[in-house]
């Protein structure tokens, strides 16, 4: 917290600029004093400047990804609550943004009460549905690639040898939405 206004500090990371001018103006009516990266680097250099409280974390941004700042926002500042935010959401992401320090996770398109109260959540929901259908074998081999990815902490190339795999290849699987 911002010693001069009491406001609670808000990073958020996230390369849609048009999303984050938006969001920042809601966050600010809301209370917090919002600080905005479009890039994982430039959001950690801000977080080393004056740890934020919380963070709103994009999973897909150039270089490194959220995941990645997940990791090094969490070892840098453990208190601070962390909500990683996609709009290409896998199981696997989901998981290894927990492992990785994550409080919760988000799936685009969302509103402001969405995250506050992702913010505010201590405990899992025993009540969400379970889904009656299984996954596609594209989906699976979607989260397959995901997990191996997180795995290599975004690392194109290690990910595709490890998948035994062309990097080209790797890279169209990676720049569709996933499978339903």
């Amino acid at each position: 917290m911002n010693a001069e206004n009491l406001q609670p500090s808000l990073l958020l990371a996230d390369d849609d600029t048009t999303f984050c001018e938006v969001m920042s103006r809601v966050l600010r009516r809301r209370g917090f004093e919002v600080g905005i990266a479009h890039d994982a680097e430039s959001a950690f250099r801000l977080a080393e400047a004056d740890p934020p409280e919380y963070a709103l974390v994009d999973l897909k941004m150039p270089g490194e990804s959220g995941l990645v700042l997940v990791r090094r926002l969490h070892a840098l500042e453990p208190a601070t609550r962390i909500v990683v935010l996609t709009g290409y959401a896998s199981i696997s992401t989901a998981i290894e943004a927990i492992k990785l320090g994550a409080t919760h996770y988000l799936t685009k398109p969302v509103d402001a009460d969405d995250i506050i109260a992702a913010f505010q959540r201590d405990q899992g929901d025993e009540t969400v549905s379970v889904a009656a259908n299984p996954l596609s074998v594209d989906r699976l081999e979607w989260e397959h690639i995901q997990r191996v990815l997180a795995e290599h902490d975004g690392n194109i190339s290690a990910t595709a040898r490890a998948l035994n795999m062309h990097r080209r290849t790797l890279q169209r699987k990676l720049s569709k939405h996933p499978p339903g």
